[in-house]
């Protein structure tokens, strides 16, 4: 699996809120979910690459 570039990580923001994003780690693998409570958006990471997209995201079970 790869990972990310440190000082990618630290500049990427929720699409959709702007907010900071947490690592986590879903049933798939690795994710980054939002931070904000009004949005909470969680998006996959796919062999190091976060997929940013909005319809992509998804509420957190």
């Amino acid at each position: 699996m790869a990972t990310m570039e440190p000082w990618l990580r630290e500049i990427l923001r929720c699409p959709n809120c702007r907010s900071e994003l947490r690592d986590e780690t879903g049933e798939t693998g690795p994710e980054l979910a939002c931070t904000s409570d009004a949005c909470g958006l969680v998006y996959r990471v796919d062999d190091g690459v976060p997929v940013l997209l909005v319809d992509e995201g998804r509420k957190p079970v």
